[in-house]
């Protein structure tokens, strides 16, 4: 088969574009990935229509080559189908996800994470250590992350609930609606570090979907709802 220059130059900037679609998704241009698809769905259909004007009439394309070409032409065109059918699909399962979270507002709920919000003069949180420690310090520290409270901690292995009581190491007592963070710091009788896996509670909100993931708002804290450890109580508002 023959290609004119023209075919050549309609091919060159077809394959050009194939690369800049890439290069889109992969910079987070279109996260589903369809518009990457569309666009070398396009330099295909290009690159194909320039090949059939510009064949040689009198050495035309291989009939088994062309064939080839068109069961692709289809595969491309059922994926790109297929990616959009995904796409909608995933939408409505996060929508239906929510919409049915919705009787969790006005719940207090315990989830991983050791953020949790000053509320009626209280931060509640939790830890666990898988083995017993040494020693073992809890340290608060408000938003900007500064330490506002430091205490010592149980070194026993296992779960340990601990309220703070909103108060700073000299007796302040800080407002309500500022986000607190927990820290607990761990070691065995070598200093070698304990890890503890740490839990907060708090108020559920509202609910939205955040990045294609359900998402619990307490009071200004996101918490997927993959992140949900223990419905703790419902308050008389939602039992209302």
């Amino acid at each position: 088969m023959t290609i004119s220059p023209t075919a050549s130059n309609a091919a060159a900037s077809a394959a050009t574009a194939a690369p800049n679609a890439t290069s889109n998704s992969a910079n987070g241009t279109d996260s589903t990935g369809i518009l990457n698809f569309t666009q070398n769905f396009n330099t295909f259909l290009t690159l194909l229509t320039t090949q059939l004007k510009n064949q040689d009439p009198l050495n035309p394309t291989d009939s088994a080559q062309f064939t080839n070409q068109l069961v692709s032409f289809s595969e491309v065109e059922q994926q790109i189908k297929t990616n959009s059918e995904l796409s909608t699909e995933i939408t409505a399962l996060n929508s239906s996800e929510a919409i049915s979270a919705v009787p969790m507002i006005g719940r207090t709920i315990e989830y991983n994470g050791n953020q949790a919000i000053l509320q009626n003069g209280q931060a509640a949180f939790s830890y666990t250590l898988p083995t017993a420690a040494a020693a073992a310090h809890i340290t608060i520290k408000d938003a900007n992350g500064a330490t506002v409270f430091s205490t010592t901690a149980d070194p026993s292995a296992g779960r340990h609930s601990f309220v703070w009581n909103g108060q700073t190491v000299s007796g302040q007592q800080l407002p309500d609606g500022g986000t607190y963070t927990m820290q607990v710091l761990a070691a065995d009788g070598k200093g070698t570090p304990i890890t503890a896996t740490t839990t907060a509670t708090g108020t559920v909100t509202s609910v939205s979907v955040n990045n294609n993931v359900a998402t619990f708002n307490v009071s200004g804290i996101q918490v997927p709802m993959s992140q949900l450890v223990n419905i703790v109580n419902v308050s008389s508002t939602a039992s209302n």
